[in-house]
């Protein structure tokens, strides 16, 4: 797993299959540990994560490590963690469709959840990951940046609709221990 993970990173450097790879600091690969337990995937870096070439390490980040503490979990010890996209787009634009998939055999190799939906309608949903997740369960979350962005914590908020899915998760994660 681990000699499969560093051949794509290798590879990943070097990538000029769309005009991401002209415009960026770093590549932003994963951070973590790579295991089939537990798996994030964001969309695609920010300024902070383009600048430090790790996924997650803004506002948006601590904010998530906060959310896996308040269960247990850390990113070094129980999460694998990358983006669709392994280049941030200008502006912190969504990556347009021919920027993720010059970007997915990246994310096949690190896991696969193709394209089932919004996130508002897919997360807190199980999905069955492809070959590449050892036939992992996939569970789509908000993204902390948009969690920052709706700050209520009443029922049926974004956040309290994370609070749910990180609780699943920790459940799940238990059960693989």
């Amino acid at each position: 797993m681990y000699e499969d993970l560093n051949k794509i990173y290798e590879k990943c450097l070097n990538c000029q299959k769309c005009r991401l790879g002209q415009t960026r600091n770093n590549i932003v690969f994963s951070d973590g540990v790579p295991n089939p337990k537990l798996m994030l995937i964001g969309e695609a870096p920010g300024f902070y994560e383009d600048k430090e070439g790790k996924p997650f390490v803004g506002k948006a980040g601590q904010l998530l490590d906060k959310i896996f503490a308040s269960v247990g979990l850390t990113r070094k010890r129980d999460v694998y963690i990358c983006n669709t996209v392994k280049c941030r787009p200008p502006e912190n634009r969504n990556p347009e469709p021919a920027e993720k998939e010059a970007c997915w055999e990246y994310l096949k190799a690190q896991s696969i959840l193709g394209n089932v939906g919004g996130i508002t309608k897919i997360r807190g949903k199980w999905y069955k990951g492809g070959d590449n997740v050892y036939g992992a369960k996939l569970m789509p979350i908000f993204h902390p940046s948009y969690l920052l962005r709706n700050d209520s914590r009443a029922k049926g908020s974004p956040k309290w609709l994370m609070w749910q899915d990180i609780q699943e998760i920790k459940r799940e994660y238990e059960k693989l221990e």
